[in-house]
């Protein structure tokens, strides 16, 4: 019942349009019995010979009902489908709305084919909420009450048999179809939902299947969970085939017992033997209203199990959520970490331990060390995905989770290693990161990148199509792009977690170059475990199994021989006598740079 509350409560908005639609649809259905009570009249009528005149009302009568049922079928299908439409893209506004502040901490546990079932398939079952369980009751309810006074109009027993037999198929056949497709409802979401994940990640994952030879087994696997989807709507099918025909057995056989209580009362004089073939056709024809019902009984459970799963996920509570009182924008974008504690679950050993560093205003920090030594959940953190249990991370002189999630996101330009771009134009992910940039802004941030050129040898351009998450290009003109838009954004702090992974080292020496020129004078933090352009950082920290194990500039760190160095060493394929070798010549290097900064 709960479920059930919920459900209307999404619908209750369109509550009139919905009234409409119920009430046009019991004008179809009553113009259909209108229709056939004046046919059999007529037919009854013409055979006793009777004058035209006679014939006239209701020869108007069969031309009215037979244009109006086509109307009133019009329009009902017109606002019925309008509320469907309308009431569908409310619910993919609404789970995108509820979502949106679990990603992406609360969503981790989901498989993307998951998170595609319930915004497609289970959406779209809701979608069928209204039409299939909300509308034909009402309009069955309706049609029964008018009914059972035209009925009662001529005899409470007519009434009393036609109410019967209207109850056995609007609530007995629903009730055993509700009973034999107990737990089918359940078992075709879920097997839909398998379906989809396998599809997805067999799509995804199509070149390491073809590479290691799997696609037997992902195809196998795929026609398993197909053939539970069949077999589930097979035997659901087959259920709306035994409803359907008991459905036209118990309404033949309420014409067949309104004609036997009928009967005696034409032979007692209480009307017309004309009569007689009216109430048999408007009774076969009333059963038009309360055939749906089945259906209804039968698809409830997929609702409502729909209904479920989608609650299930807009019910969690954020990982993280703005305080009440949040800060206005911070007055400067230095950036310090107090004995920042981070673990992701209670069970797990901490991703962070004790971290501390100073990235003030318009400096860089770079965080090296090896895969799992907990870089990118730092970056984590930055960005607000999760909250930290202990320690503090400062914005501008104010703990960072005084802050809105949007401010500070808002003022972070991240280069990711894994870059996500849209099915959609180039120029259009680029503008992901200020729609409002102009042309020269456009091409200013993509020569920075060194990926304008290329852009340009693309078939149309900027305007060039690059398929689902890029896939169209290679993954160092990815991440160029990548690159490109967040010198776009132009944040006061940037954050290149793992930036120039995909690129050659050529490109990646220029590349970092050129983000180091482009954000002179911005808070700019490095997560990388690649030791390249080190030098140009003002402090570097290495991270070990979410401890700090050491700290210091690039010279500084090669002359302490420790594990900095052997990263740096195993890097760069070099001798241990060659790095204290090139460690000094850094050093000359920079006392040199110090002395001509001197001088000038």
């Amino acid at each position: 019942m709960h479920i059930m509350r919920r459900l209307f409560g999404l619908v209750w908005p369109f509550k009139w349009w919905m009234g409409l639609a119920v009430l046009l649809g019991a004008f179809t259905v009553g113009s259909s019995i209108g229709l056939m009570a004046t046919a059999a009249f007529i037919i009854a009528k013409a055979a006793l010979h009777p004058s035209i005149a006679d014939l006239e009302v209701a020869i108007v009568g069969v031309r009215f009902f037979g244009i109006a049922r086509g109307v009133f079928r019009y329009f009902e299908r017109l606002v019925s489908h309008n509320v469907t439409f309308r009431l569908l893209a409310q619910l993919r506004v609404w789970f995108y709305e509820k979502i949106e502040p679990l990603a992406p901490a609360r969503l981790m546990t989901y498989r993307s084919g998951d998170l595609l079932s319930l915004v497609i398939n289970d959406i779209e079952t809701l979608e069928h909420f209204y039409v299939q369980v909300i509308a034909p009751p009402a309009v069955a309810v309706l049609v029964a009450i008018i009914m059972w006074v035209f009925m009662g109009s001529y005899g409470a027993r007519l009434a009393d048999t036609l109410l019967a037999f209207l109850l056995a198929v609007g609530f007995g056949v629903p009730l055993v179809s509700r009973w034999l497709s107990r737990g089918l409802g359940k078992i075709i979401i879920e097997s839909r939902s398998e379906l989809n994940v396998v599809l997805v990640d067999g799509i995804q994952g199509l070149g390491d299947l073809l590479a290691y030879g799997q696609e037997s087994r992902q195809l196998a696997l795929a026609q398993a969970r197909s053939q539970e989807v069949i077999d589930a709507q097979r035997r659901m099918a087959h259920i709306t085939g035994l409803s359907d025909a008991l459905n036209s057995l118990l309404a033949n056989l309420g014409m067949v017992a309104v004609i036997a209580v009928a009967i005696p009362m034409v032979q007692a004089g209480r009307f017309s033997g004309v009569q007689l073939a009216v109430l048999a056709l408007a009774a076969l024809s009333a059963f038009e209203a309360v055939l749906p019902l089945s259906s209804a009984a039968q698809f409830l459970e997929s609702n409502v199990e729909a209904a479920q799963r989608l609650f299930a996920i807009v019910d969690a509570t954020p990982m993280v959520q703005d305080r009440r009182e949040t800060l206005p924008p911070p007055s400067n974008y230095g950036l310090q970490a107090h004995n920042l504690h981070f673990r992701y679950a209670e069970t797990e050993q901490p991703a962070l331990n004790d971290v501390s560093f100073n990235l003030p205003a318009g400096g860089r920090l770079a965080i090296v060390g090896p895969s799992g030594a907990g870089k990118s959940t730092l970056v984590s953190l930055l960005l607000r995905f999760w909250e930290y249990q202990k320690g503090q991370i400062v914005l501008g002189g104010h703990d960072l989770r005084a802050y809105r999630q949007e401010d500070v996101r808002r003022r972070i330009a991240v280069v990711s290693q894994h870059t996500h771009l849209f099915n959609d134009t180039v120029r259009a992910n680029l503008l992901l990161a200020k729609p409002e940039a102009d042309q020269d802004e456009l091409y200013a941030a993509a020569r920075k990148a060194q990926i304008h050129k290329f852009i340009l040898s693309l078939p149309d351009g900027y305007d060039t199509w690059i398929g689902e998450q890029g896939l169209l290009l290679s993954g160092g003109e990815r991440q160029r792009i990548s690159i490109a838009r967040a010198l776009l954004k132009d944040a006061p702090i940037l954050v290149l977690d793992e930036a120039t992974t995909n690129l050659d080292v050529l490109t990646e020496r220029n590349v970092l170059q050129t983000i180091y020129n482009a954000m002179e004078g911005r808070t700019t933090l490095m997560i990388t475990h690649r030791l390249v352009g080190m030098e140009n950082m003002d402090e570097i920290i290495v991270l070990r199994h979410g401890k700090v194990i050491e700290r210091g500039t690039h010279t500084t760190l090669l002359q302490q021989a420790g594990f900095y160095q052997r990263m740096w060493q195993l890097q760069n394929q070099i001798l241990p006598t060659q790095v204290a070798f090139a460690s000094e010549r850094i050093q000359q290097r920079e006392m040199a740079m110090n002395s001509v900064s001197a001088f000038s």
